[in-house]
């Protein structure tokens, strides 16, 4: 499968012939495509559950392009976006980068570059999409866990051996080397490296 397998491109520009063109382009490598003409109608469409980015030029009518990204995060909305304009300034492009533009294209660009640029945001998308599946996942683990195993998670990521686990939690060593089992078993961890690694991406609490 490829990044844009089942994606969807939207488009805000308010110049309709710009939006024409970037649709029959993008429609002719396959991907679905929806333009708006400003970012009013965009902010008021419920996005796809699937991969997407948002072609977005940067002076609009009524909001500038650079305040949609802002718009977007406070919604909880996140979407690759990528800046196109006629008119740039370095303050401008540093303001879309901070934003977090995968790509600020200036027109006229080539064809080539804005395929590679939603192709890069598209590929940005699916990395994160399979991130928040990874963590998803971490946590369904971490919950079958009991109090006394998350403990001895804690207390394993940390550094503790197994006789200090037992020490630390006032039981035989044989009993801490029960949990500890259990707890490599139900996270599928095979070294407490990476066990650590789990904890980091579930921003466990450090032991002290």
């Amino acid at each position: 499968m490829t990044p844009g397998d089942d994606a969807t491109v939207f488009v805000i520009d308010d110049d309709a012939r710009t939006r024409a063109a970037m649709e029959r382009l993008l429609k002719s490598i396959g991907l679905r495509v929806e333009s708006f003409a400003a970012p009013k109608d965009f902010l008021e469409r419920t996005l796809p559950d699937g991969p997407s980015c948002l072609i977005l030029d940067v002076r609009l009518p009524g909001m500038s392009g650079l305040d949609v990204p802002r718009k977007l995060a406070e919604a909880g909305v996140q979407i690759p976006v990528i800046f196109v304009t006629a008119h740039a300034d370095i303050p401008m492009t540093v303001k879309a980068m901070k934003s977090g533009a995968v790509e600020f294209l200036t027109k006229p660009f080539r064809d080539q570059d804005l395929v590679d640029a939603i192709y890069q945001a598209l590929e940005r998308e699916r990395e994160t999409r399979q991130q928040q599946h990874d963590i998803q996942e971490l946590k369904v683990r971490y919950e079958t866990l009991t109090a006394r195993e998350r403990e001895v998670m804690g207390l394993l990521v940390s550094g503790m051996m197994t006789k200090q686990i037992a020490s630390r939690l006032g039981t035989s060593e044989i009993t801490a080397q029960v949990h500890r089992g259990q707890v490599m078993h139900k996270m599928q961890a095979n070294s407490p490296v990476e066990l650590g690694r789990m904890a980091e991406r579930l921003k466990l609490p450090a032991v002290v």
